[in-house]
């Protein structure tokens, strides 16, 4: 949000109604430093009174939070551009997340491997080496669950026979054949099988 065009556009509605400064904050309860603050940009109309104010200016909120008057022309082209701004940021969402998924597969190898090594090393009773190289299984086991987890909501897998791209369950996830990211599932569109490989966007 603009607050500086906010505050602009609040002036200018005010002023368009007769109103002073004085007068406006008096009908929401509030001193004219408050709403000389909101229409330098220093702050915001508190929530509370955010309605009254609109109603007041005879404006709507989207009105008064874009900082313009909003014709259906200029709504549908800003719900196009949230859309577009939105599909953005959970590919980028994504990508960060699969990059999550390597470093914690990477870790949980580490903590499985450490206390293998260490039980196959060092001096110490069958009892106490079975725990330790034990100990190593659980913190793994905790890791596979989120990479397989991260792998099934990051991006969507995409149908080798119809193209079709969507987010499958974890079971289906977790219970399938895989090579890397690519795993052997059935198509909930066109129902066949095949190996669907990884991808970010819903479409190219």
């Amino acid at each position: 949000m603009d607050q500086v065009k906010i505050g602009k556009f609040i002036a200018e509605r005010r002023k368009l109604l007769g109103l002073t400064q004085i007068q406006l904050g008096e009908k929401l309860a509030v001193t004219d430093r408050a709403v000389s603050k909101w229409e330098t940009g220093r702050t915001m109309p508190d929530s509370s009174i955010m309605l009254e104010l609109c109603s007041l200016l005879k404006i709507s909120v989207t009105d008064l939070l874009t900082g313009e008057i909003v014709t259906m022309e200029n709504k549908s082209s800003q719900l196009e551009k949230e859309l577009l701004e939105m599909l953005k940021q959970k590919e980028e969402h994504d990508k960060s997340l699969l990059t999550l998924e390597w470093v914690i597969g990477g870790l949980s190898l580490i903590v499985l491997f450490i206390p293998i090594i260490l039980g196959a090393y060092l001096p110490m009773k069958d009892w106490q080496r079975i725990l330790v190289v034990f100990s190593g299984f659980i913190p793994c086991f905790v890791g596979v669950f989120f990479t397989v987890k991260i792998e099934q909501i990051a991006g969507y897998y995409e149908c080798k026979e119809c193209g079709y791209r969507y987010v499958p369950t974890y079971k289906s996830v977790n219970l399938s054949m895989h090579l890397g990211r690519t795993r052997f599932m059935k198509c909930p569109n066109c129902g066949k099988k095949s190996w669907q490989k990884k991808v970010i966007k819903k479409q190219d």
